[in-house]
């Protein structure tokens, strides 16, 4: 379970960012700092989003679960990020089609069979648009966590 996992250190609220690569570089410090990735994990994450987009449209609420490969990874771990205002992510899956997300699963997966478990997992949170919406006024990391625990445990 997703909630069990979560650190408040990767869990971020607020944050200031004008465009997807300020979300990776505020995040992504994050897990380097706390020592879950390695210090090439930031430019890993914008690279591959430039190729491989992660945003997400939910019936019109933007979420985005960037990623990258495990070698820039120590441990793995699941960072949640709570915009201040939504920025502009590529859909997933496609090269022009644009989505305003406000929500960011950023995983950090240490193990490559792990990746598409954890991907399902965090998916099985956010279909459930209330949830989300809950999860994008959250000021608060516990709250967070509680929101999270709830869904998966219903």
């Amino acid at each position: 379970m997703i909630w069990e996992e979560l650190d408040e250190a990767l869990i971020l609220t607020d944050i200031d960012a004008s465009n997807y690569s300020d979300v990776m570089e505020i995040m992504g410090r994050e897990f380097v700092s706390n020592g879950y990735c390695k210090d090439t994990f930031v430019e890993a994450l914008k690279e591959r989003e430039a190729e491989y987009p992660t945003g997400i449209d939910i019936d019109g609420f933007g979420v985005a679960m960037p990623h990258t490969n495990i070698t820039h990874v120590n441990k793995s771990a699941v960072g949640i990020g709570v915009l201040k205002n939504p920025v502009t992510f590529t859909h997933m899956g496609t090269d022009d089609e644009e989505v305003n997300v406000k929500l960011i699963f950023m995983l950090a997966v240490q193990d490559p069979n792990a990746h598409l478990e954890k991907m399902q997992a965090i998916l099985s949170v956010i279909q459930d648009k209330d949830v989300l919406a809950k999860l994008a006024l959250a000021k608060d990391k516990k709250e967070i966590i509680s929101l999270i625990k709830e869904k998966e445990m219903a």
